[in-house]
C-alpha cells in the first residue's frame, strides 16, 4: 500500500472526525436532538443521524469508488467482503446512551479497510478534548502525542474493560465471563464505549478488553491498540460473518504479556 495513500485517508479521516465532533459538541449543548429506538431497545438521536449523514456525503465526494459500512445508513454486510475496494468502516457516536445522558465517553469512530486489513483509524472524543489515530505500520498517538500500552505482566493487578449489548439473552453467558475475569484481574471497567475502551487499552488507562461488538464499533480502535503494541485477536470462534480484521465477535484486545492469561481465563470460562 502506497504510504502517501494511506497518510491522505488519515488526513481525511482526522478532519471529518473533529468536524463530526463539533456536531455533536453544538446539538448537546443546545439540547438540540430528538432520540428514538430502533428495534425497541436500542438508541439512535437525530445527532447520529445528521453525522452519518455528514461524514457519508464527504467520503463519497471526496472518494467516489469506495465504499461505506456505516452503523446508521450503510450496514451492508456485503460491502465489507469487497476485498478490491477501500472500506470506509464508521461509528457516527459509538456511546450513543451516554451521548443522550450527558456523560463524557462518547466517540465518533472512522477506519479503513482495505484488501483484508485495517489499514486507518480514528476516534475523536470532542467531551475528552481527545483524538486517537493510527496508521498502519506507522505508530498510534493521542493529540498527536505518541501513545504505547502498559508494559503489566500480572493479570491479578490489571484494569480490564468490557461491555453489554442491548440484547440480554446472551447475558448469561456475558455473566459467567464477567464473572471469571473479575476473579483473576483487579477490576472491571465499563464505560459505555468500545472504541474509547479499545484507545484506553492504546494509551495504558486500561490494560486489556474483551466483549463481542459490531466492525463499526472497533474497526478503528482495534487498529490504535494494535499499533501502540497491543495485541488483538478473538477468545473464541467467530461465525465468519465479517472479515477477520474487522470482526468484532468475542473481540480480545491487551497488552502482550497480559493476552494469553486473559485468553484462558475467557476460554475457561466458556467451557
Amino acid at each position: 500500500m502506497d504510504e502517501v495513500t494511506v497518510d491522505e485517508w488519515l488526513s481525511y479521516a482526522k478532519s471529518w472526525a473533529k468536524h463530526a465532533g463539533a456536531i455533536m459538541v453544538e446539538a448537546r449543548e443546545q439540547a438540540d436532538f430528538s432520540a428514538e429506538y430502533k428495534d425497541h431497545h436500542e438508541l439512535v438521536t437525530s445527532t447520529d443521524v445528521a453525522i452519518d449523514e455528514y461524514l457519508c456525503r464527504q467520503i463519497r465526494y471526496t472518494f467516489p469508488d469506495h465504499l461505506i459500512l456505516s452503523e446508521e445508513s450503510s450496514p451492508d454486510l456485503a460491502l465489507a467482503h469487497d476485498s478490491d475496494v477501500p472500506v470506509w468502516v464508521i461509528d457516527p457516536i459509538d456511546g450513543t446512551i451516554n451521548y443522550a445522558q450527558g456523560l463524557l465517553h462518547v466517540a465518533v469512530s472512522i477506519a479503513v479497510f482495505y484488501r483484508g486489513e485495517r489499514w486507518v483509524g480514528v476516534v475523536h472524543a470532542p467531551f475528552l478534548a481527545a483524538t486517537y489515530a493510527a496508521a498502519k505500520g506507522q505508530g498510534a498517538w493521542l493529540n498527536d502525542e505518541v501513545i504505547q500500552v502498559r508494559q503489566r505482566d500480572a493479570l491479578r493487578n490489571a484494569i480490564i474493560a468490557t461491555g453489554f449489548p442491548y440484547q440480554k439473552d446472551a447475558l448469561p453467558e456475558l455473566m459467567g465471563y464477567l464473572s471469571s475475569v473479575l476473579s483473576h484481574c483487579q477490576d472491571i471497567r465499563r464505560n459505555g464505549s468500545a472504541a474509547l475502551d479499545l484507545c484506553a487499552v492504546a494509551c495504558g488507562q486500561m490494560d486489556g478488553y474483551y466483549e463481542s461488538v459490531k466492525p463499526w464499533d472497533m474497526a478503528a480502535g482495534a487498529l490504535i491498540a494494535q499499533e501502540a503494541g497491543a495485541r488483538v485477536g478473538h477468545f473464541a470462534d467467530t461465525s465468519g460473518q465479517w472479515p477477520l480484521a474487522i470482526d468484532g465477535e468475542h473481540l480480545l484486545v491487551a497488552s502482550p504479556d497480559l493476552y494469553q492469561p486473559l485468553f484462558e481465563v475467557l476460554t475457561l470460562s466458556k467451557n
